[in-house]
């Protein structure tokens, strides 16, 4: 794919510039930095990444505010955190509020850019044991749904039976590859679908996807 428009926000100067360079270097391009919160969602606004490169503790605001700001401005952006803390109710609350992915800035380069280039595609990327700690929250969060309403407004949109093979894969945490490699599909086929039961289902990524797959049983 061509190069990621990027945002990097995180507070320690030297590390964002580090990351910057990194992501240049591979051939992304970097549209902003930003060392605040309050600040990094202004800028987005104007810059329009497609992903922004976001550590969860800031000076001013949480990384889970910023998160809420950045998808109110907008909608289509994808948001990797990139966190020195894997600690479980950071890493749910990042998820919940519309993140794509999270890693540990622990992650060497190469895992870095690849989750760049992955969560441009709308694909989750999960530092290894993140992933699991997701899922088990959402089938947590849809063995016991909110007080008020069945869950389910009306009838749901009509899926192909493909996609609904599709949603059912990605309901068990499979990869765009490993699905393809599953249904003897190719990669860019895949997406389609997954891309296709997004505008059906009126949601944004592939986190929330997951989602709506396990309160409807799929991932079984």
């Amino acid at each position: 794919m061509t190069g990621v428009r990027v945002m990097v926000v995180d507070d320690h100067p030297m590390w964002r510039e580090g990351v910057a360079r990194d992501l240049t270097e591979a051939g992304h391009l970097v549209v902003a930095t930003s060392g605040e919160g309050r600040q990094a969602v202004r800028v987005a606004a104007a810059a329009r990444p497609d992903v922004v490169v976001l550590d969860l503790q800031l000076p001013d605001i949480s990384g889970v505010e910023v998160i809420q700001g950045l998808r109110a401005a907008l909608p289509r952006v994808r948001v990797l955190m990139l966190s020195a803390s894997g600690e479980q109710q950071g890493v749910l609350d990042a998820v919940k509020a519309g993140a794509t992915g999270y890693l540990l800035k622990s992650a060497a380069p190469a895992e870095f850019l690849d989750a760049v280039r992955r969560t441009a595609a709308g694909e989750p990327v999960f530092t290894p044991g993140l992933a699991g700690l997701v899922l088990g929250e959402y089938r947590r969060l849809a063995a016991d749904p909110p007080a008020g309403g069945s869950g389910d407004d009306g009838a749901a949109p009509r899926l192909t039976e493909r996609e609904t093979e599709v949603l059912r894969l990605v309901a068990k945490g499979l990869s765009y590859k490993q699905i393809a490699g599953r249904l003897g599909l190719s990669h860019r086929t895949v997406q389609n679908h997954v891309q296709n039961t997004l505008g059906k289902l009126q949601l944004h990524n592939r986190v929330e996807l997951t989602r709506y797959a396990i309160e409807r049983g799929l991932d079984d």
